[in-house]
This record gives structure tokens, sequence and C-alpha cells, in this order.
């Protein structure tokens, strides 16, 4: 009995966020009256703008996931060998950007690095980059974190550690040679979900005027009817194509592992 009532919430969840995926995808094929057809997403592939837009998402991406693996491994590192009292606190304030809405951080930004302040980013094409660079590494630092967290967590840092130094490694050495490949599935998880959260940013990247994929599909929503259901089929298949990585990615690290 249990078990059935089991299944049948499964199948009344899975309907309930299936179904509006359907009837999107669905809506998206009836651009041409009376018949199915891939027209709405030609026009969206065939659109400059996506192109560009996307292809700046993902350049942006990449820098926030490098800039991220550079702040997050370090500190979830040391915490973890040498501060673990720190624990809590380092917790806490990376959960800060979950309630802390994007709209209030991008405000801060925009206030405190305009071009009347002592370090004017907003006043450049590449400063304003790197300002959103930042936005977006802040957004994802819960994510980053607790991935990387979780995966110091399945080694045992300390011996690795001292094993390191016996052999003269240095502090560079041991996190790029010895820990980074043990933790690199999650890692790559964190990296995917940094991806997908980049991608579909829209606040932050609006309010710095940055022609990025996430004010593109709100434009493009305002203006179309059959392109806007196609986009969003495209970015949901990018979103769970990044989770689909993830899960390759740590299955694999556990293979190789379990190999080892």
């Amino acid at each position: 009995m249990i078990r059935t009532l089991a299944w049948i919430v499964f199948i009344l969840g899975g309907l309930y966020f299936l179904l509006p995926l359907v009837g999107m995808a669905e809506f998206s094929l009836r651009m041409r009256r009376g018949e199915y057809s891939l027209d709405a997403y030609r026009v969206v592939f065939a659109d400059p703008n996506f192109w560009a837009t996307f292809g700046y998402s993902l350049k942006l991406a990449v820098a926030t996931i490098v800039f991220g693996v550079f702040l997050v491994m370090p500190t979830a590192y040391w915490v973890r060998l040498k501060l673990p009292q720190a624990r809590p606190v380092v917790e806490f304030i990376t959960l800060l950007p979950l309630v802390i809405p994007a709209i209030v951080i991008v405000f801060g930004y925009i206030r405190l690095y305009n071009t009347s302040s002592f370090l004017p980013l907003t006043g450049s094409a590449v400063g304003t980059d790197i300002l959103l660079t930042m936005g977006y590494a802040t957004l994802a630092l819960p994510y980053m974190y607790r991935a990387v967290d979780t995966g110091l967590r399945t080694i045992d840092v300390a011996t690795l550690t001292e094993a390191a130094q016996s052999l003269g490694a240095g502090w560079v050495t041991i996190l790029g040679r010895v820990i980074l490949p043990n933790v690199m599935a999650a890692v790559l998880s964190g990296a995917f979900l940094t991806l997908a959260i980049v991608m579909g940013e829209f606040t932050m990247a609006a309010l710095l005027n940055r022609p990025a994929f996430g004010p593109f599909m709100q434009l493009m929503g305002a203006n179309r009817a059959y392109e806007p259901p196609a986009l969003a089929v495209i970015a949901f298949a990018l979103t769970w194509g990044c989770m689909g990585l993830m899960q390759l990615a740590t299955r694999f690290a556990k293979h190789e592992r379990a190999k080892g």
C-alpha cells in the first residue's frame, strides 16, 4: 500500500512538472498553421543576436567557473584542513547569495563601482564584464562551494597533504596535482551548475546593460509568440544537458577511483 501510494505521488509530481514543458514544446512547433514544424527553432537559430548573446554568456560562464574554482577550492581546502572551527561562518557567508536578491547585489555594485568611484569598472565594457563575472561568481558561490566541500569530505585531506609534503611538494602543487584531481567530479558538478546559472541569469546583465543570453530571452519573449517557447526549450535542454554531463562526470570519477 505504501509503495503504491509512493508511486502515485511520484507520477502526479512528474506530471505536474512535465505537462507544462510538453505543452510549451508543443506550442513552439505550431508556428506553421495546421501542422507541426521547426520554423520557430529555425528563426531562433538564424537570429544573429542569438549566437552573439549565447557566445557572450558562454565566455562569461567560463570566466566565472575559472574564478570560482580559484576562489572556492583553496578556501574549502584550507577550512577543512586547518580551520574546521570556521566552517559555520564560511557556510553562512556562502549562503548569503541565496537570501540577498540579485537586484540588491547589482545595485550595490553599480553604486560602489560607478564612474565617480575610486574603481570605475562601469566606465568601460571590459570593466563591466569583469564586474558581471564577479556578480555571477557570487550567485554561483553557494553551489560551487557545497560541491567542492562535498568532494573534499570524500577524501582524506590531511593524509594526502602530509604525504605530498613528505615528498617536498608545496601548497600550489598539493592543491593542483594532489587534491584537485581527487575532487574533479565535484568541481565539474559546481562548474556545470555555474554554467546553467550564468546562461539563464537576467537581472545583473540587464541592469549592467550587457548583451547576455538572459536579456535576449526576455526581449524575444516580449515581442514574439512562437519563438520564446522554442528559446525556453533550448535553454531547458542546455540546463538538463549540464546536469547530464555532471552525472556522467561523477560516474566516470567513481569508476576511475574504483579502478585505481
